[in-house]
């Protein structure tokens, strides 16, 4: 369906089940966009963090090199599963989940070999108690959701003991920024501290789009509630090499300020 009016671009409440509505809607609407802007520099089959470029191949976030082969992998927010492909040249069992019809249909595309694909809520994960032995999430979901506890006691749920949570998020430290890749990008222009959610709506005032701002200390608090003990927080530097701009991400912000965390979790087994 094509929009033929701009959305208005504000800041107010949202809840879960309108999140939820927005985060579907957009992504079945502009996912062909996404993977045509983006698809080249994410791949078909690595593992990319974020817009910095830091490669799990590289980086080791999910566990040692080698250590993959066997396990059973969720990950949630998967668009085209690019990074579940590479997990499935791991050796790993991934399970590509994702809120969007349209983001699943581009990893079909691409290709499923190794892939189980799976269309649903990451609020609501339609899996057994202990299905996977490790989770994972490269932008996905989490900025989108109301109640990220919610998720992460689900993500819980479906790991095995012992199992680790990693997931990236746009770096809090940008919400007081202005969105733009230049130098008007780099003057603090709201409070860090106001969690009011990011929203554009339409002309009846229906959400088309929300995210949602945590502090690092609200994520740390967050893992913690959800049942994790938090193992490490990443703040990938920006690369040389890297010279791409994408939306408010770019060298010369990339070089001054934090632009994507990591927070790698594992299973807290104490009280369980």
């Amino acid at each position: 369906m094509i929009q033929d009016y701009e959305p208005e671009a504000t800041r107010r409440d949202a809840g879960d089940a309108e999140s939820s509505r927005a985060s579907r809607g957009w992504w079945d609407r502009n996912a062909d966009e996404y993977q045509s802007e983006h698809g080249g520099f994410l791949g078909d089959d690595r593992f990319v963090w974020g817009p910095e470029g830091l490669d799990e191949a590289e980086a080791g976030l999910l566990g040692p090199a080698g250590s993959l082969r066997g396990l059973d992998v969720l990950e949630i927010g998967a668009g085209a599963a690019q990074c579940s492909r590479w997990l499935a040249t791991q050796g790993a069992r991934p399970v590509a989940l994702d809120l969007s019809h349209r983001q699943l249909q581009h990893a079909l595309r691409i290709g499923a070999d190794g892939l189980s694909p799976v269309q649903a809520d990451a609020g609501a994960l339609p899996f057994r108690d202990g299905s996977f032995d490790l989770a994972c999430s490269a932008y996905g979901a989490v900025p989108f959701v109301a109640d990220p506890v919610r998720v992460f006691r689900e993500v819980r749920r479906v790991l095995r003991p012992g199992g680790r949570w990693v997931f990236s998020v746009t770096h809090p430290i940008r919400w007081a920024f202005p969105d733009e890749p230049g130098p008007e990008g780099l003057t603090v222009a709201a409070s860090y501290f106001d969690r009011t959610p990011y929203v554009e709506q339409d002309e009846r005032g229906r959400a088309v789009y929300v995210e949602h701002h945590r502090t690092i200390g609200d994520r740390v608090r967050d893992v913690v509630a959800g049942g994790f003990r938090l193992v490490d927080l990443v703040e990938p530097e920006w690369p040389a090499w890297n010279g791409q701009e994408w939306g408010g991400w770019s060298p010369l912000r990339g070089n001054l300020i934090p632009g994507t965390a990591i927070f790698v979790c594992e299973r807290d087994e104490r009280g369980a």
